[in-house]
């Protein structure tokens, strides 16, 4: 199983999962160099081609043996490993993207800013995963299931959530609102590919790019890039997480990373398996 970091934004100074926007540079979110490529290793975390020392940056990576290795964004951040899956800081890069772009992945692979979405055929390669989010400003985790289906459109399933940035992904706290916003369970959905439950449209189409949408979303990174946070019109199409500051208000920033679970804490000295199995 792996670990998945939300990053969406806020820099703040304390151990952190999931964070929110505010003014910050993107050296506040780690080292964020680029070394250039290295051999193919399995993931950011094979510690014999990718030391401690290592620098983020750009790497091939293999986690599986019968695939051919890819590229990918490895931060070696936080105790390093965590391959980066979704990037967004900018809004050069269009994520208003049909099905097989999503499946392939795009984006450009080069710079430290670089925009990105690894695709949907090597996010699955990574993840049975371990859901981690924590909250504005302070350490809040949880660890629990999150799996995306090949087999299944790319279906997602997670578990539970704690923190203080509300639970998007399970469609917030309003039980009313769940039924028709939670993203567990949901087959992935793009413009031309259409598997969501909104019976009257596209929620991809009118969100401006593919996810686990319902009908629609209370979560999604991969909506219209807006340059000012708030924003106006006719749908909620921004990179929305809905349960920090409602639909109406767009993220300048977020990422996407996973890693494996036998990491150690460069901090706090935790691990998934610090307790032993």
């Amino acid at each position: 199983m792996f670990s998945i970091r939300f990053v969406l934004g806020i820099c703040l100074r304390k151990r952190w999962v999931l964070l929110l926007k505010s003014p910050c540079s993107l050296s506040d979110l780690g080292d964020t160099g680029v070394p250039g490529s290295a051999a193919g290793t399995e993931t950011c975390l094979d510690e014999p081609n990718l030391p401690k020392s290592t620098k983020s940056g750009y790497y091939r990576i293999r986690p599986r043996a019968d695939r051919e290795p890819f590229l990918a964004f490895c931060d070696m951040s936080d105790g390093g490993g965590w391959t980066v899956i979704q990037r967004r800081s900018n809004g050069k890069e269009n994520f208003n993207r049909k099905w097989d772009d999503y499946k392939l992945g795009f984006g450009e692979f080069q710079g430290k800013n670089d925009e990105y979405w690894l695709g949907n055929d090597h996010i699955h390669d990574l993840t049975n995963l371990i859901l981690k989010m924590g909250g504005k400003a302070e350490r809040v985790d949880i660890k629990d299931t999150f799996h995306i289906f090949l087999q299944d459109n790319y279906r997602l399933w997670f578990g539970t959530y704690s923190g203080n940035a509300g639970d998007a992904l399970s469609g917030g706290s309003n039980f009313e609102d769940q039924w028709s916003a939670s993203h567990r369970g949901m087959q992935f959905t793009t413009s031309d590919k259409d598997h969501d439950r909104f019976l009257a449209g596209n929620c991809a189409s009118e969100n401006k790019g593919g996810w686990w949408f319902n009908r629609c979303h209370a979560a999604n990174l991969n909506g219209r890039y807006y340059r000012r946070g708030k924003y106006s019109g006719s749908h909620d199409d921004g990179m929305v997480w809905s349960t920090w500051h409602g639909m109406w208000y767009s993220l300048k920033y977020s990422a996407m990373k996973i890693r494996a679970p036998f990491f150690v804490d460069s901090e706090s000295g935790d691990g998934e398996n610090s307790q032993g199995r």
